[in-house]
């Protein structure tokens, strides 16, 4: 029924956009010269919808038009790649908020200085994991260090993970109890400052997989869990995905495997400014828009490739 539903709404919305189509064409044979400029911004708004849907064109597996699970962690670099950490949690849920998508962080660890050690954010909006999935792997940054005294050029890397929301019914992950342990604790703040007298942290560990996922951020332990299952729900699938990737990959005898450190992005801040996608060659060169939330052209560029 779900799907039936799905199905007749893309349907509806196609309909729609056809008749738009042929209102605009119908008015444009009748219309006179002072009706120019509103037909021509109904023309440029239709082409404006038409590449948005030539692009989910390119978003036909089975998780691409549901939520996504945003992963970051900072890597190699200290306080630098922290804060470069939190550079791009604000990045992504810039875009998010851009797209019209809901985010919500469901854990959270700060650095020691400054930035974030790692953050898990729920993304939720039509075709998040579509999108969001070309983001996937190490991001490199360039700059002028803030936290360098001498002020010299550091480079900083930190590690998106982008996971399919899987429910709890999905018949591809399915979760035995049995092979669970959960542990409660004490939230806990910046110098393990506890910011709450109850314990409702949740932390969880599959024992066949060794997986562990922490969720600290809702005040409800009840909650804290349902994300946590969510997570836990999405890295199993990941593992299974994986799997099954390499076994044909072998078969056509070309695996290989992805390391860390292979960055698929640079953000250039200094000696000049650039943002430059390894993947498709594509770049921009005004780097703080990037910063702000402006990935569609690499999303784009990128689903186009694959």
């Amino acid at each position: 029924m779900k799907n039936i539903s799905e199905i007749e709404a893309e349907i509806s919305d196609w309909s729609s956009f056809r008749e738009l189509i042929k209102d605009t064409l119908e008015l444009s044979e009748i219309a006179d010269e002072s009706m120019r400029d509103d037909i021509q911004k109904e023309i440029d708004r239709i082409e404006i919808d038409l590449a948005k849907r030539e692009l989910n064109t390119f978003l036909s597996g089975k998780y691409d038009k549901g939520n996504a699970l945003l992963a970051l962690h900072a890597g190699a670099g200290g306080t630098d790649s922290q804060d470069w950490a939190a550079m791009l949690q604000r990045m992504y849920l810039r875009w998010s908020e851009k797209k019209g998508y809901k985010s919500e962080i469901l854990d959270f660890t700060e650095g020691e200085e400054a930035g974030i050690k790692s953050v898990t954010i729920s993304i939720t909006g039509q075709y998040a994991y579509g999108y969001l999935k070309s983001e996937k792997g190490v991001h490199r940054l360039v700059r002028l260090s803030p936290f360098d005294s001498a002020h010299r050029r550091h480079t900083s890397f930190a590690l998106v993970e982008v996971l399919p929301e899987v429910g709890a019914g999905d018949p591809d992950v399915k979760i035995n109890h049995d092979d669970l342990r959960i542990d409660i604790f004490r939230s806990s703040g910046a110098g393990g400052q506890n910011v709450q007298k109850n314990s409702t942290a949740v932390r969880l560990t599959h024992i066949p997989s060794g997986i562990v996922v922490t969720c600290q951020n809702e005040r409800s332990q009840i909650q804290n869990r349902e994300n946590a299952m969510k997570v836990l729900r999405s890295r199993l699938l990941e593992i299974k995905e994986a799997e099954k990737e390499k076994r044909l990959a072998n078969l056509r005898g070309d695996f290989v495997k992805a390391e860390w450190g292979s960055q698929i992005r640079s953000y250039v801040m200094h000696p000049y400014h650039m943002v430059k996608d390894h993947r498709t060659d594509f770049e921009m060169g005004n780097t703080q828009a990037v910063l702000d939330g402006d990935l569609d052209q690499f999303i784009e560029s990128y689903l186009k490739t694959i």
